[in-house]
């Protein structure tokens, strides 16, 4: 109950802040130019990652009313540290949405984000390898986990190119990753790096539910860089915080695979937006630009392009996020193979039917079908 008071604060904040940035933002004129690669043709405000951060911000005010969360972290610093972390990205960022900053630049904050919140204790401890773990030197740990973090930041900006595709992505990752934590509680014991990842899962749950009504086709708002850096760098947070911290080999699970579900969910939910923008960085090096120069050339962008209307193709990434997290979950809770394995290839089978055969096509077949038969 008190993660989800969590979410709802969060939730109302972001939605509230929504409708205030959005009528300052036309008043203000604060909205950049439709580029080349843009989707949308109306000039739309992208400062929804303004309404986002005030979201975060209840969320973690809200935790100090709330006892039993409270307590658990009254000696932590890793809320610190995404505090500091978030208020970084979340300057740069807004600077980057109204005024189109050098990527140098922010590739520099996403570092520094990320240095600070590995800095205040939330990194990559350990590897686990079989039932024990690899304790690597201090500054491999915090390589491993600021370059995980600007990887997942920059893998879910890159995947905010269409009207709620971004936030409808994360609002799906941070439910699954909420609900695994509460699991986990239950099977290896509550601690703060559990309750430190269930809570920012919650608060980023929140802020992607109040902000998906103003984004949803046709949007009237964007996160922007500062929305989808923030919410990419609260995802990377919450995985480190688990997956950087526990022993697989501890939970005692009947099966080899299930042991390691702490491992793999994380990844498996940022599967799709990590390969898009491994996808991209090496198209750009080949192509002789740098992997940070935009293009038209992403993964939604070719569903379009194939012949997938705008909703079609953010409907497709969902139902393949669904598809994995749902089953990596299910491996964990029922430590068995068989119904996992039925979801996922019933699942992968839909989402490749409805990839291969864009309705409108379709449409156009039957149309032409009915018309010649007439």
């Amino acid at each position: 109950m008190e993660y989800y008071i969590v979410a709802i604060v969060s939730a109302l904040v972001t939605w509230i802040s929504s409708a205030v940035v959005l009528k300052i933002a036309k008043r203000k004129k604060w909205h950049a130019e439709v580029r080349e690669r843009d989707v949308h043709s109306i000039p739309t405000p992208r400062l929804g990652g303004i309404a986002m951060f005030c979201g975060l911000i209840a969320a973690v005010v809200a935790v100090y009313f709330v006892p039993i969360v409270r307590d658990t972290l009254r000696n932590d610093t890793a809320v610190f540290g995404v505090l500091t972390a978030t208020c970084l990205i979340a300057v740069v960022g807004i600077i980057d949405d109204i005024y189109d900053i050098d990527w140098m630049l922010k590739l520099g904050a996403q570092i520094g984000a990320a240095s600070l919140l590995a800095w205040q204790g939330v990194q990559i401890l350990s590897l686990p390898f079989g039932s024990t773990l690899i304790v690597v030197s201090p500054i491999v740990n915090l390589v491993l986990t600021v370059l995980l973090i600007v990887a997942v930041m920059n893998a879910v900006n890159f995947i905010d190119g269409l009207d709620g595709l971004a936030a409808g992505f994360t609002l799906i990752s941070s439910g699954f990753f909420f609900v695994y934590t509460r699991i986990l509680a239950d099977t290896a014991g509550q601690n703060s790096a559990i309750t430190f990842a269930g809570l920012i899962a919650a608060s980023t749950f929140g802020m992607c539910l109040g902000f998906l009504p103003w984004n949803l086709h046709r949007a009237k708002l964007f996160m922007g860089d500062t929305g989808a850096l923030l919410v990419g760098f609260l995802l990377a947070a919450a995985t480190i915080s688990v997956t950087g911290q526990l022993n697989p080999g501890a939970l005692n699970q009947k099966l080899v695979l299930a042991s390691y579900i702490p491992i793999i969910l994380p990844f498996a939910l940022l599967l799709l937006p990590l390969a898009d923008m491994l996808l991209a960085v090496i198209r750009r090096i080949r192509a002789g630009r740098s992997p940070f120069k935009p293009d038209r050339k992403h993964l939604h962008h070719r569903l379009l392009d194939y012949g997938h209307s705008h909703l079609q193709v953010v409907i497709i990434f969902h139902l393949w996020t669904v598809t994995i997290a749902l089953s990596c979950l299910l491996v964990f809770v029922l430590q068995s193979f068989l119904l996992p394995a039925i979801i996922f290839i019933s699942g992968s089978l839909l989402c490749l039917l409805i990839t291969v055969l864009p309705a409108q096509r379709v449409v156009a077949k039957l149309r032409t079908r009915r018309e010649s038969t007439v």
